[in-house]
């Protein structure tokens, strides 16, 4: 299996990703790879080499460039802010994948925090923000796994042409729809499992679900009948309707963990709503 790990950051955070990587066991015919999709800061390394592809900045490229790379059967995608199990690879294939299986969707947990954590933090541990349930979930159509944590099919993979490179999100999404259409078939694999480290601040929360709200939009365009639009004026009434409503009844249960709820999750939606106005295409510079 080929491990590749699409990053954007700083020097010290690639540090910190390639310390997380080095605790994957890798057996003979294995490999990993960060692919540096900003500043160009290219090593060979060992135990964790990272390459330079900072040619388009989107992670499609990124994860195409690392894949290029190596040469075995079955490739591992997995986000730069998780934390892999040690025997990640070998759970993947307990059991082995059917051969009409093209996608092994990896476990995705939240990071743990007790009711003392940041707000953000705990917002998302409590309400399983990451879990593949929550994109799979969209039924036979248009459900799809998260590439935080998913296995590819190398053979599949090539054959349809990879990630899409011009888009900024949604090409997990966009990938397993071509797959699907290929005749090609997801597996769940709960127990190859990694953990997502949350984001801390409201910003950042607000940032990632506009993000996936400019995704959604762009993939109801490329995919009709899937990722409709919900009018902002009804949505943003709901939400503070929902808010005070929730957060009144927390005050009165001394429901911490009930108020954040009743915060974030009319924020996350009118976020993703609002997000879906945003380009979610990224053109190549000339």
């Amino acid at each position: 299996m080929d491990v590749v790990v699409p990053f954007r950051g700083s020097p010290a955070e690639l540090e910190e990703l390639r310390a997380r990587l080095a605790r994957l066991e890798l057996r003979e015919g294995d490999s990993m790879l960060v692919v540096d999709n900003t500043a160009g800061r290219g090593s060979s390394d060992v135990p964790v080499p990272v390459m330079a592809a900072t040619e388009h900045a989107t992670p499609g490229y990124a994860r195409n460039r690392g894949a290029e790379r190596g040469g075995a059967d079955w490739l591992l995608f997995i986000d730069a802010d998780v934390v892999p199990s040690p025997d990640l690879l070998d759970r993947y294939f307990e059991p082995q994948p059917a051969e009409d299986t093209a996608i092994l969707a990896g476990g995705v947990r939240d990071e743990p925090v007790g009711a003392e954590a940041g707000p953000v933090a705990r917002y998302a541990y409590i309400s399983n923000a990451m879990s593949q349930d929550n994109t799979l979930s969209y039924g036979p159509k248009f459900g799809f796994p998260q590439t935080a944590n998913a296995a590819l099919r190398r053979a599949a993979f090539e054959a349809v042409g990879g990630f899409r490179e011009d888009i900024r999100a949604g090409e997990d999404a966009d990938l397993s729809f071509r797959l699907r259409d290929a005749g090609w078939k997801v597996e769940r694999r709960e127990r190859a499992a990694v953990v997502h480290l949350s984001r801390q601040t409201v910003r950042a929360l607000i940032a990632q679900r506009m993000r996936h709200g400019a995704a959604g939009a762009w993939l109801g365009r490329e995919y009709p009948g899937g990722f409709p639009a919900r009018r902002r004026p009804g949505l943003v009434w709901w939400g503070l309707r929902t808010a005070t409503r929730e957060l009144v009844a927390a005050a009165r249960n001394r429901d911490r963990d009930a108020a954040l709820v009743a915060v974030f999750e009319p924020l996350e939606q009118i976020s993703y709503e609002f997000g879906r106005s945003l380009r979610n295409e990224r053109p190549r510079r000339s």
